[in-house]
């Protein structure tokens, strides 16, 4: 389990405000199917919430700490049903045959703006950039011919 600073912790609970919860506990409890849920969680996003559904205050302090002591996280915060849970990404060693070693499928790009663009549905911006607006007159010339004086 790792002890946070109360700086750090301040920090942390500010980045976790506008968070969603991403696991929910229900009432299995804690099983190892939710403890990998939230190992991959922590994985991905560092900082995670943790909804835990019908327990009382003492169950939820058990799953807080079970879960910082099995995963090696911090406990960031806990309020009511909502637990906020903090752990520095850890590095992934690849093995021979999993799917970050498969080679990837080549991204076809585009040939030219203007193909990027259509492909997009948007009118090429460039396209009417050598066309001045009907408004538009040269300084010094007037936009109306000698007869319209």
């Amino acid at each position: 389990m790792i002890e946070l600073t109360p700086a750090a912790r301040r920090a942390l609970r500010a980045q976790a405000h506008h968070l969603n919860p991403v696991v929910s506990v229900a009432s299995n409890g804690l099983t190892p199917a939710v403890l990998k849920e939230i190992d991959h969680a922590l994985q991905a996003h560092e900082l995670i919430k943790i909804r835990v559904y019908g327990e009382d205050r003492t169950e939820r302090d058990l799953i807080m700490a079970t879960v910082c002591a099995e995963l090696g996280a911090a406990s960031v915060q806990h309020i009511g049903k909502t637990l906020v849970v903090w752990r520095e990404k850890q590095e992934v060693e690849s093995t021979p045959g999993t799917p970050s070693d498969k080679p990837k499928k080549p991204v076809s790009k585009a040939k030219s703006a203007k193909a990027l663009s259509a492909r997009r549905g948007v009118a090429s911006l460039n396209a009417n950039k050598s066309k001045k607006p009907h408004w538009f007159a040269a300084p010094g010339k007037s936009s109306r011919g000698p007869s319209d004086r």
